[in-house]
C-alpha cells in the first residue's frame, strides 16, 4: 500500500493560486506470505516452507520473480546461509492446480522466475531446504528467511519473512556395547549404556529416563555404576534374576544438555553430546 499526494496550481493575471491536496491510496497488486511447516528445526533437518502469493488486481501478472535468501546473516565479514535448498523439490500450484516446474536461476539465494498468477488468482511454491552446518544451535537460534517478490507489472519488491527457532529439548540416543566379546562360561561381562543428548535442554526428572534390558544370558551377582558410582538396588534399579530382566528406576537417570560452538574463522556449528554413562557387571 503507498499513499500520495497531489495539487493543482492556477495562474492568472500575474497571480498564482494553488488548489487543495487531494489524496490517494495505491492498494498493492500482489502480496506475498511464507509459511513453514514446522516452526523449529534440528541440525540436519528438512525443514518445508510453503510461500503464497495473491494477487488482487484486475489483470493477470507475469514474469515474476522470486528470491529468497534462505535465512543468510551476517557473520564478521561472511555472510553465512544456513539452509540448503533441495535439489527438485520445488512444487507450484496456482488456484490449487499443480503447474510444470518453474525456472530455477540460482539456488542460493533461491531465485524462480517466469512465475504468472491470473487475475483474482492465487499461487502457492512448496519446496524443502536442510539445515546445515552454519544453521545456529545455541539455545535461543533461530533462522530469519526473507525474501521479495519482483516484477515489471509491481510497482516495488513484495517482501516476505518466516522465522522459525531452534528445537528447544532434548535429544537423547542410547548405544550399548560389550566387553569382553568374547568369554568363557561363568566369566565376568560388562554392559555399558552411552546415553547421549545432542538437545540443548538437559534430560531431568520430567523426561523419565528409563533404561530396560533382558540379559541374554542371564548375569549373576550384578555391579551398577551410574557415572562411576556405584547403584544399588532397588533405589536405583531393579533385576530379575529368573529372567534377566534389568530395569532403572525412573528419576535416576539425567543427561546434561548438549554444547554448542561455532568456528570464529568459518562459522560452522559443531555439537558435543551431553553424556551419562551406565555400566552393568556381572557374571555368566
Amino acid at each position: 500500500m503507498a499513499i500520495f499526494y497531489n495539487k493543482a496550481t492556477l495562474s492568472y493575471n500575474d497571480t498564482t493560486t494553488d488548489s487543495n491536496i487531494v489524496t490517494g491510496e495505491i492498494i498493492a497488486a500482489l502480496t506475498a506470505t511464507k509459511q513453514a511447516l514446522d516452526q523449529s528445526y534440528e541440525a540436519g533437518e528438512t525443514i518445508t516452507y510453503a510461500i503464497s502469493l495473491v494477487n488482487s488486481a484486475p489483470g493477470a501478472l507475469s514474469g515474476l520473480t522470486l528470491t529468497d535468501n534462505l535465512g543468510a546473516y551476517a557473520f564478521g565479514s561472511q555472510t553465512l546461509v544456513p539452509l540448503t535448498y533441495v535439489s527438485d523439490s520445488l512444487y507450484f500450484y496456482v488456484n490449487g492446480v499443480q503447474q510444470p516446474t518453474p525456472v530455477i536461476t540460482s539456488t542460493s539465494p533461491l531465485t524462480v522466475s517466469g512465475l504468472s498468477i491470473p487475475a483474482g488468482g492465487n499461487a502457492i511454491l512448496i519446496y524443502n531446504a536442510t539445515a546445515n552446518e552454519y544453521a545456529p544451535l545455541d539455545i535461543e537460534a533461530s533462522i530469519t528467511n526473507t525474501g521479495s517478490v519482483t516484477g515489471s507489472a509491481l510497482v516495488a519488491p513484495v517482501t516476505f519473512t518466516e522465522t522459525i527457532g531452534k528445537d528447544t529439548a532434548p535429544k537423547l540416543s542410547i548405544c550399548k556395547s560389550l566387553s569382553p566379546e568374547t568369554i568363557t562360561e561363568n566369566g565376568e561381562i560388562t554392559y555399558t549404556f552411552l546415553i547421549q543428548n545432542t538437545g540443548n535442554l538437559p534430560a531431568g526428572l520430567a523426561e523419565n529416563v528409563i533404561i530396560t534390558d533382558i540379559f541374554q544370558p542371564v548375569l549373576n551377582n550384578l555391579t551398577v555404576t551410574y557415572n562411576g558410582t556405584i547403584w544399588s538396588e532397588p533405589a536405583n534399579y531393579t533385576y530379575d534374576e529368573t529372567t534377566g530382566t534389568f530395569q532403572t528406576v525412573p528419576g535416576s537417570i539425567t543427561v546434561p544438555a548438549a554444547t554448542f560452538t561455532q568456528n570464529p574463522v568459518t562459522g560452522v556449528w559443531s555439537t558435543i553430546p551431553g553424556a551419562t554413562i551406565i555400566r552393568v557387571t556381572g557374571t555368566i
